[in-house]
C-alpha cells in the first residue's frame, strides 16, 4: 500500500514539474513576443507630436470614475483627470453609496450643484439619487447612487455618458497628462475595428504626487509595494503586450481602459454579480464579436501610464489577490464554452487555454508542489539534490522572466529614474521568487475556496493617500 502511495506521489510530482515548465515556457514566449512587438513599435511619439496630429479630430471621451469610500485620494485623482491633455473629455464620477465623507469632500472641493440630465438606462444599475455638476469645473459630473458595486457604478456612468468612447479609471488612480491622447491612438488609426484599448498601470506608492500630477517618480519604501512593482512590470510590459500582438488580450485593467460605448452596450454593459468585472467585460466583447463574425481589435499599448496605490499590508494584499482569483474563475466558468474551442480562434485556444493552465489549474498545481516535494524529500522518496535542483530551476525561470520584463521596461519606457532603483528592482526580481510568489499561490487557493463556496465578499482596501511632498 505504501509503495502505491509513493508511486502515485512521484507521478504527481512529475505532473507538477511538467505543468510548471509548461507555464514558464509560456511566460518566456510572452517575453519574446513582447520584445518583438516593442522593437517593431519603436520609441513612443512625443506628446507634442500626438497633439499636433490628433487634437482636432479625436472623438469625445467620458472618463468614468467609480468611487466607494475614497475620501483619502479622490481629490488628487480628480485633479489629475481635470488636468489631462485632451481636447474633448468629460469626467463622470460615480459615488457608489459611500459611507465615508467622499461625497462631502467632493461637494466642498469642487463646488457641486445638483443638476438634471436625461439618460437612457440601457445597462442595469441601482437607482441614482442625484446628479451634480461642478460650478467651476464644467467638465465634472458627479453621480450619487445607491450602492451596487463597481460594475453597477460603471453601468450608471455609461448610461449617463454621451461620448462615443468611455475610459474607466479607479478612484485611487492618477493618469499621466497625455494618457488619453496616447490610448485613443488605436481608435484613430483603426476606428472601425478597434473596440477596446488598455494601458500600463504602475505603482504610485513612494512617488511624489501633488494636485493630481506625478512630480517625482520614486520606488516604494516598503517591501510589499516593491514586490508588486516587479509584478506589475511583468504583467503589463510582457504578458499583455504579447497577447495584444495576437489579438487575444483577455483583460484590460479596471484601473485604466478605453472602450467603445456602443460595443459595450451591445453586450449589456458590465455584468453584475462578479468581482472580476474588468476581465468578464473583455471576454464578453471577444465572444460577441466572434459569434457575430465581426472583425475587431482589442489592443494593449504600453505608453499611457496610470499610477495606482498598491496594498501595503499582507491582509489587504491577500484580500485583493483572493478577489482577483475568484473573479478569474467566475469569468472562466461563465464563458467556459470558449476554452480550447477552435470556433473562437486564438482567443479560445491560446487565450482561454492559458487561463486554464495558469489561472484555473496553476494555483492547485503550485500548492501541491509546495507540499509534495518537501514531503518526498523528507521521506527519502526523492534525493535532496533533486529537490534543490527543482527549487533552483523554478526560481531561476521566475527570476529570468522578471529581469527580462524589467529590461524591456528600461529599454522602451525608461520610467525608473535612477541606476540604484534599477538595482533594487533587480534584487526584488530575485526576492519575489523566494517566498512571495509561493504566498500568492496560497492566496489563489483561498480564492478557489471562496469561489466554490460562492462567496460574495469584496474585502477591505485601506487607502493611505498619495505622497504630496
Amino acid at each position: 500500500m505504501m509503495d502505491t502511495v509513493l508511486l502515485a506521489a512521484k507521478y504527481t510530482g512529475l505532473m507538477v514539474i511538467f505543468i510548471g515548465v509548461f507555464q514558464y515556457s509560456i511566460y518566456l514566449l510572452h517575453l519574446v513576443l513582447a520584445g518583438l512587438q516593442m522593437a517593431r513599435s519603436g520609441r513612443a511619439a512625443r506628446t507634442e507630436a500626438l497633439w499636433r496630429r490628433y487634437s482636432e479630430t479625436v472623438p469625445p471621451i467620458a472618463v468614468l470614475v467609480p468611487a466607494y469610500n475614497e475620501e483619502m485620494t479622490i481629490v488628487e485623482s480628480l485633479s489629475s483627470l481635470m488636468a489631462i491633455q485632451y481636447p474633448n473629455h468629460e469626467v463622470i464620477l460615480i459615488n457608489d453609496g459611500s459611507s465615508d465623507g467622499t461625497l462631502e469632500v467632493l461637494k466642498r472641493e469642487f463646488d457641486l450643484a445638483e443638476t438634471s440630465r436625461l439618460y437612457s438606462p440601457q445597462a442595469p444599475h441601482q437607482p441614482i439619487r442625484a446628479i451634480y455638476r461642478s460650478r467651476h469645473q464644467k467638465r465634472l459630473i458627479v453621480i450619487d447612487k445607491v450602492n451596487g458595486g463597481k460594475a453597477d457604478a460603471l453601468n450608471a456612468g455609461i448610461n449617463v455618458s454621451r461620448a462615443p468612447l468611455f475610459c474607466c479609471v479607479d478612484a485611487d488612480s492618477v493618469l499621466e497628462p497625455d494618457a488619453l491622447l496616447r490610448t485613443v491612438k488605436p481608435f484613430m488609426e483603426d476606428p472601425e475595428r478597434t473596440i477596446a484599448v488598455g494601458g500600463t498601470v504602475r505603482i504610485a506608492n513612494g512617488s511624489v504626487i501633488r494636485k493630481g500630477q506625478v512630480l517625482e517618480v520614486r520606488l516604494p519604501r516598503k517591501l510589499l509595494p516593491l514586490l508588486q512593482t516587479v509584478e506589475y512590470l511583468r504583467a503589463f510590459l510582457m504578458t499583455r503586450i504579447a497577447w495584444s500582438r495576437l489579438n487575444t488580450v483577455l483583460i484590460i485593467s479596471g484601473a485604466f481602459g478605453l472602450f467603445r460605448r456602443d460595443a459595450v452596450l451591445d453586450v449589456g454593459g458590465y455584468s453584475l454579480g462578479t468581482v472580476g468585472e474588468d476581465m468578464e467585460l473583455v471576454v464578453k466583447l471577444h465572444r460577441n464579436m466572434i459569434e457575430n463574425k465581426r472583425d475587431y481589435r482589442i489592443r494593449f499599448i504600453p505608453e499611457p501610464v496610470c499610477w495606482t496605490e498598491a496594498p501595503e499590508t499582507l491582509s489587504v494584499l491577500r484580500n485583493q489577490r483572493t478577489r482577483w482569483q475568484r473573479g478569474t474563475l467566475e469569468t472562466f466558468d461563465r464563458h467556459s464554452v470558449m476554452a480550447l474551442n477552435p470556433r473562437y480562434g486564438l482567443v479560445g485556444v491560446l487565450g482561454f487555454g492559458n487561463v486554464l493552465i495558469t489561472d484555473v489549474i496553476g494555483p492547485i498545481v503550485d500548492a501541491i508542489g509546495l507540499v509534495l516535494f518537501p514531503v518526498l524529500a523528507l521521506t527519502g522518496s526523492i534525493s535532496y539534490d533533486f529537490f534543490l535542483a527543482y527549487i533552483a530551476v523554478m526560481s531561476g525561470f521566475g527570476m529570468a522572466i522578471s529581469v527580462g520584463s524589467l529590461a524591456l521596461e528600461e529599454a522602451q519606457l525608461r520610467r525608473v529614474p535612477k541606476a540604484s532603483d534599477l538595482a533594487l528592482l533587480t534584487v526584488m526580481c530575485v526576492v519575489e521568487n523566494l517566498g512571495y510568489r509561493q504566498l500568492n499561490s496560497l492566496w489563489r487557493i483561498r480564492g478557489w475556496v471562496q469561489y466554490l463556496r460562492k462567496s460574495e465578499s469584496w474585502g477591505v482596501m485601506t487607502r493611505t493617500g498619495f505622497t504630496s511632498s
